[in-house]
């Protein structure tokens, strides 16, 4: 049994001869990125660096519901004939606002990064999120980001990609996080790191999707009135008991980071 120094949250290290300094419980921490880590959606944000911070109407009418991983390849194919470059794209990422509290969870995760392990599912692109969370101080403490490849072409226009192709019925063409979060569990298994609760930060309609295979032990944290949040509580309300995971909406961060320190001082 798991044992840690009273008032601390963190593994006692056992003196004794031949003994082995017990293994640190090992959390898993998913994270969303748009209006979850920060408080914008970038990809409507990058829109400032366009001429006259503005799409034209025909091209905004090409949305598809279900498909804005190709609408946004020709918002980017647009943008770059409008000569929009790396530096201007770079420039709007970095300046997108972290959401209320997120700097003290981060905070909170840099002091006992040997108890959680860290990473990112989203439907932005892999650019835009380095960028900020670089330019934020914070890109180390992510084991592994999953989101859309995006790239520079010879001509300098930021291209787009679709992440994979799945057959989830409730989740956008290009990606499905519910799939990514258990391939990846189950290659940590492989490795054989198990991780004695799942953390789920979020906010949209496709963060639900993996949430709802969340267990009794671990728990979700939609933010509160966003659609990851009605959805959950549209379930529960239908199907008592379906959501297992224990919820915690939140509206700053740092109701997060206050959730994980009392969870960490109840291990002892």
């Amino acid at each position: 049994m798991k044992r840690c120094c009273e008032g601390v949250g963190l593994p006692c290290l056992f003196k004794g001869v031949g003994m082995a300094s017990p293994r640190p419980p090992r959390y898993l921490l998913v994270f969303d990125f748009d209006e979850t880590i920060i408080e914008e959606n970038s990809d409507e944000s990058v829109v400032r660096a366009a001429p006259g911070q503005a799409l034209p109407e025909q091209l905004r009418q090409t949305f598809r519901e279900g498909f804005y991983n190709e609408y946004m390849q020709r918002v980017l194919a647009y943008m770059g004939e409008q000569g929009v470059r790396m530096g201007d794209f770079k420039a709007v990422y970095e300046n997108i606002p972290l959401s209320p509290g997120m700097p003290e969870l981060f905070q909170f995760l840099s002091k006992h990064h040997e108890l959680f392990e860290i990473i990112l599912i989203s439907d932005a692109n892999m650019f835009g999120i380095e960028c900020k969370l670089r330019a934020a101080g914070f890109y180390s403490l992510f084991r592994k980001v999953f989101s859309n490849p995006s790239s520079f072409d010879k001509r300098g226009y930021l291209t787009l990609g679709p992440y994979h192709s799945h057959k989830c019925l409730d989740c956008p063409a290009n990606m499905c996080k519910r799939k990514i979060l258990t391939e990846y569990l189950a290659e940590r298994a492989q490795e054989e790191v198990e991780f004695e609760r799942v953390f789920y930060v979020g906010d949209g309609a496709n963060d639900f999707c993996p949430s709802v295979t969340l267990t009794a032990a671990d728990v979700a944290f939609p933010r509160k009135g966003y659609p990851m949040h009605h959805m959950a509580q549209e379930m529960e309300k239908k199907q008592p008991g379906a959501f297992q995971a224990t919820l915690v909406p939140w509206e700053s961060a740092a109701e997060v980071a206050h959730y994980l320190q009392e969870l960490l001082k109840k291990k002892c």
